[in-house]
């Protein structure tokens, strides 16, 4: 009998999770039961994927970079890989700049239901805005200096200090690339080993994923807020949702414009990961099985894969920029406030700046949108008006963040000769049965 494929093994789980959560909310007992017997299962799952992912980028980033052989090389592929992804992230803040002028979500929230939303939200709201203060209060070059990590064991014991360790690997690779053969081969063969063997731990970890998800889904059901809450915000979601869709569009236009590859082929790459982000609202612990199935799926060579992917996946934030711009101008709306194209173009901005900043775990982008309703002169009280419905939406903006990183990938791989034919053809080939 065949095997059932992995992506419809995690849709499978994800449905029952849903299906399984629901039930137990009819019960009594059923939020504590899932709560204490359920969702650890899926706290373990993220848990696996993080524990890989500083590993990953270590040994794939310093192997992909002393391939290159020479400087210049990554001098290149580095340029096109920020400009690229410098471009999809404006291009994603536009639009959703354009829908939420067009349907005006906040028009739909009633002075009642914002002054219940604040009022159940404000403490949440205070931490976010205790956050962001800190991070506007540091200098014009903080980024420039926490890039570089004191101590690189301490950088690569917190999943938030990814471009730190991005920084180390990037840097021992270049100076392996200029030490002589004879006395780096060791080195090299050694992260080659290396990286095989963490990649063959996502293999080991991807079979668990169909019950990883369940957990997730079923824990964030139970969990979820009242129903009425989520209708009062419906247009927000709906905004958010056309946008991020939208965003899933222009990226299979650009795989089938400049790769020239059918959007089924893209999509059935890179489902599995999509779904992960999905279930687990996190880029960086994605990131093991994105690069996982853009190399060997999609025929992105590992020397770009593992450099283009990890840096995309702590500075490069569509789904996250684009709910940025919807949720500035929502709160906006919700207020009364009229935005001008002075100040609409100025989150644009703040937006594409404070992706780059944001950190690849749930929640993160909540910390830069108090950045980004500061410079429009917008109420952060607001923030308290879309809690309620940024858990789901969180999941649906990883999955764009996800496949722009994936998009770029290819684009860069396209445009420096290493693109060539998916390792794989079965999709689940690769994956212990």
């Amino acid at each position: 009998m065949k095997s059932i494929a992995l992506h419809w093994k995690i849709l499978i789980g994800m449905v029952l999770g849903i299906l399984f959560g629901l039930i137990m909310t009819r019960f009594g007992f059923g939020k504590e039961f899932v709560g204490d017997w359920i969702k650890p299962f899926g706290k373990i799952f993220i848990n696996s994927l993080k524990l890989i992912a500083v590993p990953l980028i270590l040994a794939s980033l310093i192997k992909g970079v002393s391939d290159l052989k020479d400087i210049s090389q990554l001098s290149k592929m580095g340029g096109r890989t920020i400009g690229m992804y410098i471009i999809t992230t404006v291009i994603a803040v536009s639009i959703g700049l354009v829908l939420v002028n067009i349907i005006k979500p906040g028009t739909s929230i009633s002075q009642e239901t914002r002054k219940e939303l604040v009022a159940q939200n404000i403490e949440k709201a205070d931490r976010y805005k205790k956050q962001a203060e800190i991070q506007k209060s540091s200098g014009p070059l903080s980024a420039l200096v926490e890039l570089v990590p004191a101590n690189i064991v301490k950088a690569a014991g917190n999943n938030r200090n990814m471009l730190q360790v991005i920084f180390f690997a990037i840097f021992f690779g270049i100076s392996l690339i200029l030490v002589p053969d004879s006395k780096s081969k060791t080195v090299k063969d050694f992260f080659d080993g290396f990286n095989e063997v963490i990649l063959k731990m996502i293999d080991l970890i991807m079979l668990a994923a169909p019950y990883g998800v369940f957990a997730l889904l079923a824990s964030l059901v139970v969990e979820s807020p009242s129903l009425d809450l989520f209708e009062a915000l419906g247009w927000y979601a709906i905004t958010v949702i056309i946008g991020l869709f939208l965003l899933l569009v222009f990226y299979n236009v650009l795989v089938f414009v400049f790769i020239r590859k059918k959007p089924s082929f893209f999509i059935k790459g890179i489902l599995p990961a999509q779904l992960l982000a999905f279930s687990t609202s996190s880029s960086a612990a994605t990131l093991p099985v994105t690069m996982e199935r853009v190399s060997e799926h999609l025929g992105v060579e590992e020397e770009v894969s593992s450099f283009v992917l990890p840096i995309g996946a702590t500075v490069n934030m569509d789904g996250t920029s684009l709910y940025q711009a919807v949720a500035a101008v929502f709160i906006a709306q919700a207020f009364g406030m009229n935005l001008g194209i002075e100040a609409q173009l100025g989150i644009i901005l703040t937006a594409t700046l404070a992706s780059i900043g944001s950190a690849a775990v749930p929640g993160a982008g909540m910390v830069m949108l108090v950045i980004v309703l500061a410079q429009a002169g917008i109420p952060e009280a607001g923030l308290a008006l879309i809690f309620a419905i940024d858990r789901p939406l969180d999941m649906l903006r990883t999955i764009a963040n996800v496949t722009g990183d994936a998009t770029v990938s290819l684009l860069v791989a396209k445009s420096v000769g290493k693109l060539g034919e998916p390792k794989v053809k079965n999709w689940d080939d690769n994956y212990v049965k």
